[in-house]
C-alpha cells in the first residue's frame, strides 16, 4: 500500500524482499530492493514511474486503493527499463488514453519492449508540466544509466525524482534515510554506484554540476530503488561527486582462482608482503570462483590497486578470472594500478594473458607479473612476500612499466 511522503506526494511502489538477482543474473542483491513509484497530486495528478512486471497486477490493485485510476491525468516515465516500466501495460490497459511524458529515447525503449502506440509526449531538459498547484520540471540525464534516462523536479515540494541515480538495492520497512541502518545504506549505495554507474562517472559529474547550477532547492531526493533521502538529501549528491572522481581508498584487493592451491598460497603471501610494506593499507583477498562478483566489483571500485591471479589451464586462465576481467573491462575503472600472478605446471600463459586483459580494462600494469612453477616452496613464498613489498613501493613511486 502507498503512504504519504508529503501532503501532495505518495509512494506507491513495491518493496521486494525476495529478489537476489538483477539485470538477468548479473547483479546480486543480498538485501532485496524496492521499485519506487510516486503519485503527485495537485489540481492535476501525475504518476511518476511504475514497478517491475511480475508485480504489475499487484501494483495496479494497490494503486486503485490509493486513487481512482481515472483521476490520474499524466504518467511520467523517467526511464524505460522494465524494472520501472514493467507494470505500464497492465496500467495502460485500464487508462489507455493517458499521456506518457518521457524522453525521445524512452519512447523507443517502451515501444521496443511493449509494442504499444500509447500517447507519448516527448520532453527535453527545461520542459515543464503544470499540475496547477505546482510544476514538474524535466531534466534529461542520458547514460545515468541508459540513454533514455531523465530526472524530474517538483517545484512546490522541492523534490528531485532521480530515477536510477542516488538509489540502492535495499529492501527496508522504513522508506527514509534517517530511519535505516546507516552502514547498510552506505554499503548498498556504493555497491550500486560501483556496479551500475561507474562507466558513466564523467557524465555523472557533469550532470550533477549542471543540476546544482540550476540552484533549485532540494528538500528530498526520491530515487527509483531503495531509500528516499530526506535528511540532508544533498549528502548523496556530494558523495556521488567524490565517487565520480576516480574514487579510491587505501585498499589493495587480491583476486584469484586456484586449481591445487598454489595460486592461493601466492595470493596469501603477496598479501603478507603488502601488509608488511604498508600496515595502514586495507588488504582483501577474494577467490573469485567462490565470491559474489557484485561485492567484488565494489571492492575493486574502492581499491587503488589490485592483483589478479590464476592457475594456467588449457594455455589460458581459469574461467572465473576471465569473467571478472571482462566485468572490469565493462565497468571502466579509472586511475587504478594492477599486476598479475599465478602458479603453473607446464606452459604458464595465464599471467601474460591477465596482464594484457588488465591493460585492456584500463589498469596501469606495474610489472610483468609473477609466475611460479608448480606449488611454491619456501623460496617461492619468500619471493611472493618480496614482490608484495615491491608492489607497494611501485605504487608509492608511481612507476609504470
Amino acid at each position: 500500500m502507498g503512504f504519504r511522503i508529503t501532503d501532495t506526494v505518495s509512494w506507491v511502489g513495491k518493496v521486494d524482499w525476495e529478489t537476489r538477482k538483477f539485470h538477468g543474473e548479473e547483479y546480486t542483491m543480498q538485501r532485496g530492493t524496492s521499485y519506487n513509484a510516486y503519485l503527485v497530486r495537485g489540481g492535476k495528478t501525475a504518476l511518476i514511474d511504475a514497478v517491475w512486471g511480475p508485480f504489475a497486477e499487484e501494483f495496479v490493485e494497490n494503486l486503485q486503493k490509493e486513487i481512482d485510476l481515472d483521476e490520474i491525468d499524466f504518467i511520467v516515465a523517467n526511464h524505460g527499463e522494465t524494472d520501472h516500466s514493467g507494470a505500464l501495460p497492465a496500467l495502460m490497459s485500464r487508462i489507455s488514453d493517458r499521456p506518457i511524458y518521457c524522453t525521445a529515447n524512452c519512447i523507443k525503449s517502451l515501444k521496443g519492449q511493449y509494442h504499444q502506440d500509447w500517447d507519448f509526449r516527448t520532453v527535453k531538459t527545461g520542459d515543464k508540466l503544470s499540475l496547477e498547484s505546482q510544476e514538474l520540471i524535466f531534466i534529461e540525464a542520458p547514460m545515468l544509466h541508459w540513454p533514455d534516462s531523465m530526472f524530474c523536479y517538483l517545484t512546490g515540494d522541492k523534490i528531485l525524482f532521480s530515477n536510477d541515480a542516488f538509489g540502492q538495492h535495499l529492501a527496508a520497512e522504513h522508506r527514509f534515510n534517517d530511519l535505516v541502518d546507516q552502514a547498510e545504506l552506505y554499503q548498498e549505495a556504493i555497491k550500486y554506484y560501483a556496479n551500475i554507474l561507474t562507466p558513466f562517472s564523467m557524465l555523472v559529474e557533469k550532470k550533477i554540476k549542471e543540476i546544482l547550477a540550476l540552484n533549485l532547492p532540494v528538500e528530498m531526493i526520491c530515487p527509483s530503488h531503495g531509500i528516499i533521502w530526506r535528511q540532508d538529501p544533498l549528502q548523496i549528491v556530494n558523495t556521488y561527486l567524490k565517487w565520480a572522481a576516480a574514487w579510491q581508498e587505501n585498499q589493495i584487493t587480491i583476486l584469484y582462482d586456484t586449481m591445487w592451491n598454489g595460486t592461493r598460497r601466492m595470493a596469501e603471501s603477496l598479501a603478507e608482503g603488502i601488509h608488511a610494506a604498508d600496515p595502514s593499507a586495507t588488504v582483501k583477498l577474494y577467490n573469485v570462483a567462490r565470491s559474489d562478483k557484485t561485492e567484488v566489483m565494489a571492492e575493486v571500485f574502492k581499491s587503488r590497486a589490485i592483483l589478479v591471479g590464476s592457475s594456467t589451464i588449457n594455455r589460458g586462465m581459469l574461467s572465473s578470472v576471465a569473467a571478472v576481467l571482462e566485468e572490469m573491462r565493462g565497468l571502466a575503472f579509472k586511475k587504478k594500478k594492477a599486476m598479475a600472478f599465478g602458479a603453473y605446471g607446464w606452459s604458464g600463459e595465464a599471467v601474460r594473458q591477465i596482464s594484457q586483459r588488465l591493460g585492456d580494462a584500463g589498469f596501469a600494469v606495474l610489472n610483468d607479473g609473477l609466475r611460479l612453477l608448480w606449488n611454491p616452496d619456501d623460496g617461492g613464498i619468500e619471493e611472493c612476500v618480496r614482490v608484495g613489498k615491491s608492489f607497494v613501493e611501485q605504487l608509492k613511486s608511481d612507476v609504470v612499466s
